[in-house]
């Protein structure tokens, strides 16, 4: 599982936190939390793959809005903070545009909710306040968004799930 998620989960994850030690290490925590929670997996709410996208996602800014993370960003030396650029290996990198292709070709409204939600950081009501439309409109819309988005990667699943198999 850790070698076929890991690349894509990891791109989210970095996304978010930008910087490589804290993306590894909200990796690792989201795999535990997969293996501890993998009874509560639904596949009538969400496929496997997007079940694991939220809990890497949900991980990664709940690491970006922790006390410990804002403390080690200024605490942070200059050089480090102005060198968070990371390597991604081959695979990540393709995993993680298959994704963003998809995501690019949601309509433009749906396009930027699932950029600031998933690849920003933003939570649902920071989304609200940015654009100036309500919560629950934005809610409506990043549901609408996400399944829309679901019939979009499912062939990338069935691709990942093949590699999985094999």
């Amino acid at each position: 599982m850790y070698k076929n998620y890991s690349g894509a989960l990891y791109g989210v994850i970095f996304r978010i936190v930008r910087y490589e030690e804290e993306a590894n290490e909200v990796l690792q925590d989201v795999f535990v939390k997969i293996w501890n929670s993998v009874k509560s997996f639904d596949s009538n709410k969400a496929s496997l793959y997007t079940w694991m996208l939220n809990i890497a996602r949900n991980s990664a800014i709940d690491r970006l809005k922790s006390k410990s993370f804002q403390n080690d960003l200024q605490n942070q030396s200059i050089p480090d903070f102005v060198n968070d650029h990371v390597a991604l290996s081959t695979e990540q990198k393709h995993e993680f545009n298959e994704i963003q292709k998809g995501v690019n070709t949601l309509r433009d409204d749906y396009k930027i909710l699932i950029n600031k939600a998933y690849f920003g950081g933003f939570t649902q009501e920071e989304i609200a306040e940015e654009l100036g439309v309500p919560l629950g409109t934005v809610k409506t819309r990043t549901r609408a968004a996400l399944l829309e988005l679901k019939n979009i990667l499912k062939e990338f699943t069935v691709i990942i799930l093949f590699l999985f198999i094999k």
